[in-house]
C-alpha cells in the first residue's frame, strides 16, 4: 500500500478553509433563495439547467448528469415542480421509452423573478470581497480543479492518489 501523503500545516488550512467556506456559501445561497423565492437551491440548478438547453427541453438523464442528482432525487424534484407547475415530464418523440424534462413559461417565469436575488448574493458572498486579480486567479484555480475532476470521472480512475490514501479530515 502507498504511503499517505499527509497534507502540510499550509495545505491543512487551505482545505479546511475551502470546506467551511462551500458550507457557508451554500448555506447562505439556501437561505436566499428559500427567503426571496421559495425555491430550494437544488431545484433552482435544475431550472437554470433547463432553460439553458434547446426548447428548455432535456432528457432525464442529461439533467441527472449535469446536476450529479441521483435517479431518485431527480424523480423527486420533478415531481415537486410539476406540482407548481414549473416543469413537465414528456416522452421523447422519436424514442417513447426516453422520458424528457420541460421547462414550462411558468418554471421560466419563476426563474426570472428569483434569478437577480441569487445573483445578488452570489455576487455579495462571492465576487464583491475580491480584487479584479483574484476573481482572474479563483478562475483559474478552480478550472484546473475542474479538469482533473472531469478527467478522473470520464476515465473512471482515482484522481492523484489512489483509494484510501488522502488525509483524515
Amino acid at each position: 500500500m502507498p504511503e499517505t501523503r499527509w497534507l502540510d500545516d499550509e495545505e491543512q488550512g487551505t482545505w479546511r478553509a475551502y470546506i467551511w467556506t462551500n458550507h457557508l456559501l451554500w448555506e447562505a445561497l439556501e437561505r436566499q433563495l428559500q427567503q426571496d423565492s421559495g425555491i430550494p437551491h437544488a431545484y433552482y440548478i435544475m431550472l437554470v439547467c433547463l432553460s439553458e438547453s434547446p426548447d428548455r427541453t432535456m432528457t432525464m438523464t442529461q439533467l441527472a448528469s449535469v446536476t450529479q442528482f441521483s435517479a431518485s432525487r431527480l424523480s423527486h424534484a420533478m415531481a415537486r415542480l410539476e406540482e407548481k407547475g414549473w416543469v413537465r415530464r414528456i416522452k421523447h418523440e422519436e424514442d417513447r421509452r426516453t422520458t424528457m424534462a420541460k421547462l414550462t413559461d411558468e418554471g421560466f417565469s419563476a426563474l426570472e423573478r428569483a434569478a437577480p436575488g441569487h445573483v445578488d448574493e452570489v455576487r455579495r458572498r462571492v465576487f464583491d470581497p475580491l480584487s479584479r486579480e483574484q476573481i482572474r486567479q479563483f478562475h483559474d484555480i478552480l478550472a484546473t480543479i475542474l479538469s482533473g475532476l472531469e478527467a478522473a470521472e470520464e476515465s473512471g480512475t482515482p484522481t492523484a492518489e489512489e483509494p484510501g490514501t488522502s488525509a483524515p479530515e
